[in-house]
């Protein structure tokens, strides 16, 4: 065989052999896990707006649903009890990270795990509640935003008064399933004490008893009603007009289903700095070196169509304070 012919002859096998091993290893090699991102809410407040935002902030991060990350979203439709077995479940799923909106969320999943990192989207008093040691070094695996909107429930009395001069009873509506309901109640006492006004706490732990203190109310009517943030806001909302009573509570979207006002952080800003947090864990840093965020930017939410049902005529001075009219 001349030495052409047999070189041709090996070129053959050796493109013929390369091109049988290519598929097989292509098909030994396993495609990269994609880190999975578990997100926990209580589900009696819209989460959409929170999901909304999360997700647009880790978009603009770079990643991309089903290319470099994947979600596992849990809710509990409301029913705070069932988010011990929704965080036990993301746990067993493996996820790389918890995201929490709400102190009860965030005390559930730290209660399923030390090991798996959880950002606080959102989470009153965060100290006071055990989840971490202090905002600059939080220890442990919890990190993210430590809301103040305790100490935001206590300015509203403020605001009740400078929309209601004369008012001097009010009624706040407590979460006693939110852990976070002790220093919401203390703070507000302690604007009622500043203000000469008059609080009266009511503790709700279930559906029945948020209806019935509504309902009560047309017997003896306070002059104005904070809710918990973790109540149902929009019931809260259709109700308290129902009643024709005030109602004011910390986050915006309150005042935007039907409530007469909110005071809050600026929540946007708070769920697209959770993506932060997920990217900075996601690259390597652990939850206990990231210090705790609290918001700086904060907005006042009237809502003049509930105010004119209610007959209420709001101080030019206070209008000229908000942020947002919704007209």
């Amino acid at each position: 065989m001349r030495f052409d012919q047999l070189k041709r002859r090996d070129v053959i096998a050796l493109v013929g052999g390369a091109a049988t091993a290519w598929p097989l290893a292509a098909h030994g090699q396993q495609p990269a896990k994609l880190p999975v991102i578990g997100a926990l809410v209580i589900g009696n407040t819209d989460p959409e707006q929170f999901w909304r935002e999360f997700r647009q902030g880790l978009r603009d991060l770079g990643y991309v649903e089903g290319q470099n990350i994947r979600f596992e979203f849990r809710s509990a439709q409301g029913d705070a009890s069932r988010l011990p077995e929704l965080a036990a479940e993301l746990v067993r799923l493996k996820v790389d990270v918890i995201v929490t909106w709400f102190t009860p969320t965030a005390v559930a999943a730290r209660q399923a795990t030390r090991d798996i990192p959880i950002v606080m989207a959102e989470t009153g008093d965060p100290i006071g509640t055990g989840l971490v040691a202090s905002l600059p070094r939080p220890g442990g695996n919890v990190t993210g935003i430590a809301s103040v909107t305790a100490e935001l429930a206590g300015k509203s009395v403020q605001l009740i008064r400078d929309l209601l001069p004369s008012a001097r009873r009010v009624t706040a509506l407590a979460n006693v399933t939110d852990p976070f309901s002790k220093p919401f109640l203390e703070q507000i006492d302690l604007g009622g004490a500043a203000t000469g006004t008059t609080i009266r706490a009511i503790r709700i732990s279930n559906d029945e008893e948020f209806e019935s203190a509504f309902a009560a109310m047309e017997k003896d009517r306070p002059d104005a009603v904070i809710v918990q943030p973790s109540l149902p806001s929009k019931r809260a909302a259709e109700l308290a007009l129902k009643q024709r009573v005030p109602a004011v509570s910390v986050p915006r979207w309150f005042a935007e289903q039907g409530g007469l006002m909110s005071y809050s952080a600026k929540y946007v800003e708070l769920f697209r700095k959770a993506a932060v947090y997920v990217d900075k864990i996601l690259k390597g840093a652990h939850p206990a070196d990231l210090p705790v965020e609290q918001p700086t930017h904060f907005e006042l939410v009237i809502n003049m169509k509930t105010a004119n049902a209610l007959g209420l005529t709001v101080p030019p001075a206070l209008l000229a304070r908000a942020d947002e009219v919704i007209e």
